[in-house]
């Protein structure tokens, strides 16, 4: 190999290091806007959910910071094989990581509209919930910036614990509302607020299966554990 070709392979590297930093960084705002967001929740914090909300701009900044530079890599540097792999998935990884930012604002926002309705409903479970959203998330996050194949299946495989706390949530609430109209409007905030968190963790599985498709060159299985089975009883849309 001669030595422009060692520069340029060098500088390449660089370019891919680059990449992986940036998306920690967006990585690393987007955990703190999920772990806020549940905090506002449950602490009734208004202020709180009113500064994850104001935040999720620079979120979306990062987003297109990122994009650009990806594009550019691509344009400029036009990889092949495994570094193609890497830019791709890259491009594919912020878009996850920006709607998980947005679920978390949509939790921050109704969770200030929660502060003003009077509601007797435990919110243990989704706290529990969200606790291991969270914990997921900040494992993917991980996996992704070490490029860590086994943290990634970890993650793709706990999918199933979200979903099953979010149908037992989601049970509960639609219980709660048939035994007391009262609840409904409080009930329904935090049937949007489970959905969030459980779609979350299901962009944290896609950065999972992504992640591991980045290092190995092999995609997962196209069945994945998903234990969601509430679109039996209604349809959902939680970016709303």
């Amino acid at each position: 190999m001669g030595e422009d070709t060692k520069h340029i392979v060098s500088s390449f590297e660089f370019d891919l290091q680059k990449l992986r930093d940036m998306i920690a960084v967006m990585g690393g705002l987007v955990e703190r806007s999920v772990a806020d967001a549940t905090t506002a929740l449950l602490t009734h914090d208004s202020e709180l959910a009113a500064r994850v909300v104001a935040i999720d701009p620079k979120i979306d900044a990062e987003e297109r910071a990122v994009d650009q530079f990806a594009v550019k890599l691509l344009a400029l540097r036009q990889p092949v094989a495994d570094d193609l792999r890497q830019v791709v998935t890259a491009l594919k990884i912020i878009t996850d990581l920006e709607r998980i930012g947005d679920y978390a604002a949509n939790v921050a926002k109704r969770s200030m509209v929660l502060n003003k309705v009077a509601s007797a409903y435990s919110l243990s479970g989704i706290g529990q919930m969200a606790n291991l959203v969270q914990q997921n998330l900040k494992t993917v996050i991980d996996a992704a910036g070490e490029a860590d194949p086994q943290k990634a299946i970890s993650i793709w495989r706990a999918d199933q614990v979200v979903d099953d706390l979010y149908n037992t949530i989601f049970r509960e609430l639609i219980t709660y509302m048939m035994e007391d109209a009262r609840s409904i409007t409080a009930c329904t905030h935090l049937l949007f607020i489970a959905k969030n968190l459980e779609r979350i963790g299901d962009h944290a599985t896609n950065i999972a299966e992504l992640t591991y498709y980045a290092v190995t060159g092999e995609t997962l299985p196209d069945f994945r554990p998903k234990g969601d089975q509430t679109s039996a009883y209604v349809h959902i849309d939680p970016a709303k």
